[in-house]
């Protein structure tokens, strides 16, 4: 519905002014004249002009308008028949420069399709050297794995000597326990002995006082033999189970380096499988581009052969074909603006 401010009787005085002229109403050229009003209210007040001017062309000449105005209209119809002309020539300016920017459009597409092209058998390429990289780490990894298992059962049977080393060690711990447990003993009954003979000696004889001694200083000497001797294999049992232990460390080390080394390539495993998954995806969006580029193509075709088809139309068609266009162009226009306008007023 037309909004007040700009009446029907301001947009059919500027109509009159541009028929005048000798120019063609319209939206754009009478808001000029006027320098106010929506386009939405000019359109539905040209649209009702229109309406009126086609109810006045059927009734009789002497009941539409006088002498002069049919002149006037005469003189006006022949400017719009040569305005026809002209901007039918404009209609075939524009449908040539349409059709050489549609050529360039599709070479354009052309050249994007073949550049697509040539990138996708780069990353087909990129892709397969990533599949050969990602065989090449697979092996690897397979060798890797295969070497932690062998450094797994070195360890374990490294363990199973040294839980037999220790199990040695304890043996001869209880030996040596059961040997110096055994030798005093045998000294305490050898000092027996010699405390008997002593008290003998003494009962018998002052002067075997120095034998005793003598055997007493053996005695001793023998014990601290013993003892030097039990010490010393207590300190070589010692050394060999620090050694054992000192193997048993520098076995773990290694087999946490090779398990740190084993977790690293499973780590780059999943970063290649994840790059992969990257090209692959890339290569489907590329896909879909060339998808897009040659269905885009084909519009750009479709519309070349529908604006050649337009021209040879035009180009051939009689002046009662040329008027019909004209109104049905006017028509198409007229509901062009009132949609531009609508779509203004919204915004």
């Amino acid at each position: 519905m037309a909004r007040s401010g700009v009446q029907y009787e301001d947009v059919q005085r500027a109509i009159d002014a541009l028929l005048a002229k000798g120019e063609a109403p319209s939206v754009q050229k009478i808001r000029e004249i006027l320098g106010t009003g929506s386009f939405t209210t000019i359109s539905d007040h040209l649209r009702e002009w229109r309406c009126q001017r086609e109810r006045n062309r059927d009734l009789p000449a002497s009941q539409a308008m006088p002498e002069p105005v049919l002149q006037l209209a005469e003189g006006l119809w022949q400017r719009a028949r040569e305005s026809a002309a002209e901007t039918l020539a404009g209609y075939r300016e524009e449908a040539d420069r349409r059709v050489a920017e549609a050529q360039a459009a599709m070479q354009e597409a052309q050249r994007q399709v073949e550049d697509a092209e040539q990138r996708e058998a780069a990353l087909s390429a990129h892709l397969a050297g990533t599949e050969q990289r990602l065989e090449s780490r697979s092996a690897a990894l397979a060798r890797v794995e295969s070497e932690r298992d062998q450094a797994l059962e070195r360890s374990r049977q490294f363990e199973e000597r040294l839980a037999r080393s220790l199990q040695q060690l304890d043996k001869l711990q209880k030996e040596s326990e059961q040997q110096a447990q055994a030798h005093h003993q045998a000294l305490a009954e050898r000092d027996a002995q010699h405390l008997a003979r002593l008290n003998q000696e003494e009962q018998r004889h002052e002067a075997a006082e120095a034998r005793l001694m003598g055997l007493l200083d053996e005695a001793r000497q023998e014990r601290l033999s013993a003892e030097k001797r039990h010490a010393a294999t207590l300190q070589q049992s010692e050394k060999r189970q620090e050694n054992m232990q000192l193997q048993l460390r520098e076995t773990q080390n290694a087999l946490a380096r090779e398990e740190k080394q084993h977790r690293e390539t499973q780590w780059a495993r999943s970063r290649a499988e994840e790059r992969i998954d990257t090209l692959r995806h890339e290569q489907s969006l590329l896909q879909a581009r060339i998808e897009d580029q040659k269905r885009h193509l084909d519009e750009q075709a479709a519309r070349l052969r529908t604006l050649e088809s337009e021209l040879l139309r035009r180009t051939w068609m009689t002046e009662d074909e040329a008027r019909t266009v004209r109104r049905a162009e006017e028509g198409t226009r007229t509901r062009e603006d009132s949609e531009l306008e609508s779509s203004e007023d919204h915004r």
